[in-house]
């Protein structure tokens, strides 16, 4: 083991889950410590909810993750008025592009243990159509993408860089990539990635070998689908925020995200649905605070977020 041990370090690599949890010594440019991301703000009418539930509870949302139903699903219009609402918030949107996997002709995802496989853009033609919704949304105004496969994350890096998609865009790759180590994160951040979500059970010690060898925001989700677990990390947030910042707190509640984010789900359940996921944040604003008072929320609408630029 002192062997492979040596090997991990000489790639910069911990050869360990970092049992004595050290601070991060990375921030926000703000010099926060935390951020809060809310899912599921599916349609214009969810981010209206969104927005006055804030405004009742008087706590700040930094970044939506939007239509996860896939964006295809909203007509352009309503794109643009989505994006002019979330830039006169100050909030940045993450559109999730479609046609997504789950709902793709190919049902290998779908079955037990095709699903092992990830989430995969199957073929070039499903390449296109991701890139024309992307492109979609861009003409709307948002500025920023979830991403789930890596291929696709070293493509649309490369065209960001090649000046074919606008520079201000950002990519957020998805707890669906299946990420769960420095190695992968590292991977990651060399293909591009702005942030990146990784799997949603590790522990503090792993979280901690992850932030040794990145800088990019951790996306962790404190409240998590039934279908991957349900569970609740909200009286961890002062420690996960201690020793992983930059974090993204991750809002997610509910039964699967097949059963949520269909676009056959009534508006008013996905209203519902983002009233509490808002009553949740200040609720763990209020653990952290309590907790950890040293550590810093970012205010609302901080200047590095990629809010959308409405045409």
């Amino acid at each position: 083991m002192a062997d492979v041990s040596a090997w991990l370090e000489s790639v910069g690599i911990p050869p360990r889950d970092l049992y004595d949890l050290p601070s991060s010594q990375h921030f926000f440019p703000d010099q926060a410590h935390y951020r809060i991301e809310i899912s599921g703000v599916e349609r214009l009418s969810t981010l209206d909810a969104l927005l006055e539930e804030m405004e009742k509870e008087d706590v700040p949302v930094h970044r939506i993750i939007s239509a996860v139903m896939g964006s295809t699903y909203l007509p352009r219009r309503e794109l643009e008025e989505f994006a002019r609402t979330a830039a006169q918030a100050g909030l940045e949107v993450i559109m999730t592009p479609g046609p997504r996997p789950l709902w793709d002709v190919g049902k290998q995802v779908n079955s037990p243990e095709g699903g092992l496989s990830g989430l995969r853009m199957r073929g070039s033609d499903s390449l296109r159509h991701l890139l024309c919704d992307i492109e979609r949304s861009v003409q709307a105004g948002i500025r920023g993408f979830l991403v789930w496969d890596e291929g696709v994350l070293s493509l649309v890096n490369q065209l960001r860089t090649n000046g074919q998609l606008p520079p201000d865009v950002v990519f957020k790759v998805s707890i669906f990539a299946g990420h769960a180590n420095a190695a992968g994160a590292k991977v990651l951040a060399d293909l591009g990635a702005n942030t990146f979500n990784p799997v949603a059970d590790l522990t503090l010690p792993m979280l901690a070998s992850i932030r040794k060898v990145v800088t990019l925001p951790m996306d962790v989700h404190v409240l998590l689908f039934d279908s991957f677990g349900g569970h609740n990390r909200m009286y961890e947030c002062p420690e996960i925020a201690r020793i992983a910042s930059p974090v993204y707190f991750k809002i997610e509640p509910g039964p699967s995200v097949s059963a949520l984010y269909k676009p056959s789900t009534p508006p008013d359940t996905h209203a519902f649905f983002i009233r509490e996921k808002v009553r949740q944040a200040a609720i763990i604003r209020e653990i952290v605070e309590k907790e950890a008072p040293s550590l810093r929320l970012s205010a609302m609408a901080p200047d590095d977020l990629a809010l959308p630029k409405v045409p």
